[in-house]
């Protein structure tokens, strides 16, 4: 939650939750480091990585191959929940476990594209944003409606800030802005700020990823515009030289450095700016979904690790 006028709900949300302030607030030092030095940055398992395996294996391969946190998808806990588990139980063994939740993907269908539709979708969103809060996520990801291309930015905003007013007001949690890059409607880094921006809200933040900004055709150079609290996770990945970008889909996304993407530059950037929140592995890589979860748990760390490393930051 990036903004001051937010800092206390925030604080009071986290020493509820017994939350890590050191991890987890944007206010925290820019300057701190982790993995033992290695990176200005947390860095989070998320969990679409080693997606086949179970919850509990997720969490473990996140524990046991060293990360600072696990990013987290709704559907998992909607089960583990719906099989009878206690999620507030759940987010306090992740913590007691060396574990942050920096994000819970996500809010679908939370902004309609059909304005007739929005007060039927509240319900469903109110109770994803009481799933997340009871595991200690701050903050939620807002997934924009895939069509139609030229959907209304404004409604898009004026959504964007009903969401944000009800995450904070109603559930201690924050809900950032995430742009897809292969969606009809909110595909570029700059439409997705725009909106954010526009909803004119101290509390608006985005939800980055580099196969995003690559699919969609925004390009890297634009992160040095913004402030780095306006982020609130980062998901990092690769892609391969093939097929064309216009192509690529989720299953492309490769570990970082093993692809062609400026990595280098985009993590200068984020040093320059002042980011401070969670790095997330975040791939759907077919091939590693038949692979041992710890292994490719364990690769992925490394090479997110040797990938910052070699950026110089």
């Amino acid at each position: 939650m990036p903004h001051d006028v937010s800092r206390r709900s925030f604080l009071q949300n986290s020493s509820l939750t017994g939350v890590g302030l050191g991890i987890l607030s944007p206010f925290s030092d820019s300057r701190k480091t982790y993995q033992k030095g290695a990176s200005p940055w947390p860095i989070a398992l998320n969990t679409s990585t080693i997606r086949p395996a179970p919850l509990e294996t997720k969490i473990e391969a996140a524990v046991a191959a060293g990360y600072d946190g696990i990013e987290l998808w709704i559907d998992d806990l909607e089960n583990y929940e719906n099989e009878g588990g206690n999620l507030e139980a759940l987010g306090k063994r992740i913590r007691d476990r060396g574990l942050f939740v920096p994000n819970v993907i996500g809010l679908w269908g939370s902004i309609p594209a059909d304005p007739a539709q929005w007060e039927a979708s509240l319900g469903p969103t109110r109770n994803r944003m009481r799933i997340m809060a009871a595991v200690g996520s701050q903050p939620a990801a807002c997934i924009p409606p895939g069509r139609p291309a030229d959907i209304d930015r404004k409604w898009c905003a004026d959504r964007y800030r009903d969401l944000v007013h009800i995450g904070r007001d109603e559930y201690g949690i924050s809900v950032a802005f995430e742009f897809i890059g292969f969606i009809e409607s909110i595909h570029r880094f700059g439409d997705a700020a725009g909106i954010a921006i526009d909803a004119n809200i101290p509390e608006a933040c985005l939800v980055m990823d580099t196969f995003h900004m690559y699919r969609g055709g925004s390009g890297f150079d634009g992160l040095r515009h913004i402030q780095g609290d306006f982020i609130a996770v980062f998901h990092l990945n690769d892609v391969p030289a093939e097929p064309p970008r216009e192509e690529m889909a989720d299953r492309h996304r490769v570990f970082p450095g093993d692809g062609v993407l400026p990595l280098a530059s985009v993590f200068q950037q984020l040093k320059k700016i002042g980011y401070a929140g969670a790095l997330s592995l975040e791939l759907f890589n077919e091939e590693h979904y038949q692979q041992d979860p710890m292994e490719v748990a364990e690769t992925g760390l490394a090479k997110t690790l040797e990938a910052i490393q070699a950026s110089g930051v």
